[in-house]
């Protein structure tokens, strides 16, 4: 089902929403770094990529909320969030698989889902249309596999903690990935409805 949004967008640029996704944005080449630290010599740093994390999960709620709550919905933050979501998973997905936590088979079928979706954004921009929306599976499966990587890499450790962390790090990524790619799917349903339908007007 779509996310339908009634409220009156801006164009404006500088909004404690838009300033939110930014933020987000700075901290994707952080976390990064911060994960891979220890492949190149570095001290492990995972505690502060989890905060890092943490504090992007924090911003992707409250970059929503307030904007829906202060009437500052912009076009540009309907880019920045969704930008915002698919780098953190992406970058997340580099670390986590380069460090050997994530296996390469997951890896991939979440890297096929993103291919998709460009490849569909390609078919709509052909035909004149914007970018989909984010959905209500969407936003469900990109929560799930952003409690899944911080749970993942706390498991790559010792000790209960770790066990406990693998457990649910791995429930959450089954259930993201499923939602990932329903939502997926779902995309390529409305794509395809909005061709035939300028097929048929014409």
């Amino acid at each position: 089902m779509e996310v339908q949004e009634t409220r009156v967008q801006t164009d404006r640029v500088l909004t404690i929403p838009n300033i939110l996704s930014m933020a987000r944005l700075v901290g994707v080449p952080l976390f990064l770094w911060l994960i891979l630290r220890p492949e190149f010599g570095g001290p492990k740093s995972d505690g502060w990529a989890l905060l890092v994390l943490a504090l992007s999960g924090i911003s992707d709620y409250l970059d929503g909320k307030l904007a829906r709550r202060w009437n500052q919905i912009s076009s540009l933050g309907r880019l920045l969030d969704p930008a915002a979501d698919r780098l953190y998973i992406l970058s997340t997905l580099v670390g986590l698989t380069w460090r050997e936590i994530l296996p390469l088979w997951l890896t991939l079928v979440l890297l096929a889902r993103e291919a998709v979706l460009l490849v569909m954004v390609g078919i709509l921009r052909r035909h004149g249309y914007p970018p989909p929306q984010v959905n209500f599976l969407g936003k469900a499966a990109t929560f799930n596999l952003m409690y899944a990587f911080p749970l993942l890499l706390l498991s790559d450790g010792s000790g209960w903690i770790a066990s406990l962390a693998a457990v649910f790090g791995w429930a959450f990524a089954g259930w993201g990935t499923t939602l990932y790619w329903w939502a997926g799917v779902l995309y390529v349903v409305q794509v395809r409805r909005l061709v035939r339908a300028d097929a048929t007007a014409d």
